[in-house]
């Protein structure tokens, strides 16, 4: 058997991390600036966290939801308390994309509707109902396009009035900032609009924070700095620091009824100390407020960098748009200066990594990107 071959690979192999750096199988070192995709938050190969995973471990790994788990319940004070949503409640799956089809099931439930308003080059995941409400047909089969999703122009919100006039939308999904499309941020005031016209109409508003939260920019979740309280907010990425792992934050205004969600491993054992590993990291080394004063810095260092059209973010998620495509400037940095980069369409680069990167690990980082983009 050999692997479905879905993902462009790049010729290099990653057996390490620490830190915000990686090692590859001959044991060159690389500056992480992308995280594996914003999961590794609180850096590679934490020890308190390799502690509690081998703890656990050598205690019980797993066992289903049918009986007790106090660390489900352990993990969801420990959220509350540090993202300031203590009265809401918490559902446990695996992965993102889960927590967005839990997140829209929900809604369903709750409204009797079966419509959803998405945003352009919105992306929510690659299942079912988190598929169709992407932004990407290419990555929408026939099964999953089913005309639930209407998407409109991000930060239009007379056109989101307009939808909901029609009286038969159950939910708006939106990301607290677009990671794949590009790391556009929604509108302070817009997002404010958007929390009053759903309130008013009964729609229920999903804050998508599955790549923008858990402090990556500089609040717990990046819907924080136009001060509203959605709904539902999903997230994975950086909930377990790369075990996988997916959550739904809920309002006290739904009521729980058995059976209405479920899941086989959502919220196991190994899954809850990890996860509550990451939020004692998070608060005892203030990587929040780290996020927030690092990424500050690097918006700012990047601005005056030539061949840079555009720098976007809040925290450490940034977007730099080049004048120019980023395919051969991406392998410079990987295969030359040994640093970890994302992207985003043709001519984005995304930053995303761990919320422990210092200053002096920026200021690395900024002298490696401009010698990429001038040949050296």
């Amino acid at each position: 058997m050999k692997l479905f071959d879905v993902y462009p690979l790049y010729d290099v192999e990653i057996v390490k991390g620490v830190g915000c750096n990686t090692y590859d199988a001959d044991g060159q070192e690389y500056l992480d600036l992308y995280g594996g995709h914003a999961v590794i938050s609180i850096g590679h190969s934490h020890p308190h966290y390799l502690k509690a995973l081998a703890d656990q471990a050598s205690r019980l790994v797993f066992y289903s939801n049918s009986v007790q788990n106090s660390l489900q319940h352990r993990l969801a004070e420990k959220l509350g308390k540090v993202s300031g949503y203590d009265d809401y409640q918490l559902f446990l799956i695996n992965s993102g994309a889960e927590a967005n089809e839990n997140a829209l099931k929900l809604a369903s439930f709750a409204t009797g509707k079966r419509r959803v308003i998405a945003f352009g080059k919105a992306f929510h995941g690659r299942t079912s109902a988190a598929v169709e409400a992407t932004d990407n047909p290419k990555i929408v089969a026939p099964i999953n396009d089913n005309g639930h999703v209407t998407f409109v122009p991000l930060g239009d919100i007379e056109a989101v009035k307009a939808e909901i006039a029609k009286g038969d939308v159950a939910a708006v999904i939106i990301e607290g900032i677009q990671g794949v499309g590009g790391i556009r941020i929604p509108d302070d005031a817009f997002l404010r609009e958007l929390r009053s016209v759903t309130e008013e109409a009964g729609v229920v508003l999903i804050l998508d924070e599955i790549q923008s939260g858990y402090g990556r920019s500089g609040r717990f979740f990046a819907h924080q700095w136009a001060g509203i309280r959605p709904d539902i907010i999903t997230v994975a990425k950086g909930i377990a620091n790369g075990f996988p792992m997916g959550a739904v934050l809920i309002s006290p205004k739904f009521t729980p009824v058995y059976g209405q969600l479920g899941t086989t491993f959502g919220g196991n054992h190994l899954a809850c100390a990890a996860a509550i590993a990451v939020l004692d990291v998070i608060e005892e080394e203030r990587l929040v407020e780290n996020a927030d004063e690092v990424g500050a810095y690097l918006l700012e260092q990047l601005k005056g960098i030539p061949g840079i059209k555009e720098v976007r973010g809040r925290g450490l998620m940034i977007g730099i748009e080049m004048e120019e495509p980023v395919k051969e400037l991406r392998s410079r940095l990987i295969f030359d200066k040994h640093v970890f980069t994302g992207a985003s369409g043709t001519n984005t680069i995304r930053l995303l990594p761990p919320l422990c990167l210092t200053r002096a690990q920026a200021d690395e980082f900024l002298a490696r990107f401009r010698a990429a983009i001038e040949g050296r």
